[in-house]
């Protein structure tokens, strides 16, 4: 009878671990219904509201925050955190910009070559803090906070504080252009979620960034190579954040010296609305995914209700709290 009720003779899990089994599921799903919620809600309250032309606005404001969110998920499903995100946001497409424009650096590059560098740049700001965390094992909340600081500064300086225009159209084409009526940084988005979800889930090295959340010490005696994994990580989430900066700057049609500042917050909230876990380990991509569309749908119908921008940051500062008083009640343990 004890047998049969522990599930070890059986080969099934107890009713209790099946039932808990399913909570990371309804999690992300229940995210689902609070957006449809939230669409009829602003149905009622703003005319126009579901017309196929907000909508897409929705969607490619979205984009550059998906990206950078994809990234930050990564990180965390490792158990880490990069706060640089954002300031990589503002500075990767910054150097770009002003290694092509005749007013910046004064070089003139290609601006092909300048695109890739601004990728390269998100990749070089990854990597060295993925050195300093993993090889030197310094934490990650203040080298990334130091490196959010540091960016930040070099951004203002760079640019001397000032706005950059007149980019070629390459730095504009991934948000202006549409395919199937969505802008390509929507489809961007879309393609690398799939993509990275499809890794997690039925690769090797991407299950490895679950076990190394989970357990580093474990998956290294699994012969996990924990430091390079998590090396790649660090690299993999600046691309994503310079990439978003890119979407970023072609949405806006230009790069300020504050271009990202805050977006931390926000690409915090989507992750954590998601299911992404703080203490590393749990988490999809459609979760995250679904944090990201839920903070657009809130922003567009706070924006068209005309309430002021302020309260859009405490919004997401409860959102915030309520996730995490939910993840504790229903995983079992407060995230730290």
């Amino acid at each position: 009878m004890t047998e049969v009720l522990s599930g070890e003779r059986t080969g099934t899990a107890p009713p209790v671990a099946r039932r808990r089994s399913w909570v990371p599921r309804l999690r992300e799903l229940a995210l689902v219904p609070a957006i449809i919620v939230l669409l009829v809600i602003g149905a009622i309250v703003s005319d126009g509201y579901l017309d196929a032309d907000n909508l897409i606005s929705i969607l490619g404001a979205s984009a550059a925050l998906a990206l950078v969110v994809l990234g930050e998920s990564l990180v965390l499903i490792t158990g880490k955190f990069d706060l640089s995100l954002e300031s990589t946001v503002g500075i990767a497409p910054a150097i770009g910009a002003l290694l092509v424009l005749s007013d910046g650096f004064g070089t003139e590059w290609p601006t092909a070559l300048c695109i890739a560098m601004i990728l390269v740049v998100g990749a070089a700001i990854g990597a060295f803090n993925g050195l300093l965390i993993v090889k030197l094992g310094l934490n990650a909340f203040i080298v990334t906070l130091a490196m959010l600081i540091i960016l930040r500064g070099v951004l203002v300086g760079a640019t001397d504080g000032r706005t950059l225009f007149d980019m070629p159209d390459a730095f504009f084409v991934i948000s202006n252009s549409t395919f199937a009526g969505l802008p390509l940084s929507v489809w961007l988005a879309l393609v690398l979620f799939g993509v990275v979800g499809f890794f997690l889930r039925y690769h090797r090295v991407g299950r490895s960034l679950y076990a190394i959340g989970g357990n580093r010490e474990a998956a290294r005696a699994a012969g996990i190579n924990v430091d390079r994994i998590m090396l790649l990580v660090f690299v993999v989430a600046g691309v994503l954040a310079a990439l978003g900066g890119l979407v970023l700057t072609g949405y806006v049609g230009a790069i300020n010296s504050s271009q990202g500042n805050g977006m931390i917050f926000q690409v915090f909230a989507a992750a954590v609305i998601g299911g992404i876990s703080l203490d590393g380990g749990k988490g999809t991509m459609f979760g995250a995914l679904t944090g990201v569309l839920l903070l657009g749908v809130v922003e567009n119908l706070l924006t068209r209700s005309q309430v002021p921008a302020f309260w859009t940051q405490a919004v997401y500062g409860a959102i915030i709290l309520v996730s995490l008083m939910i993840a504790r009640f229903t995983g079992g343990k407060p995230q730290t």
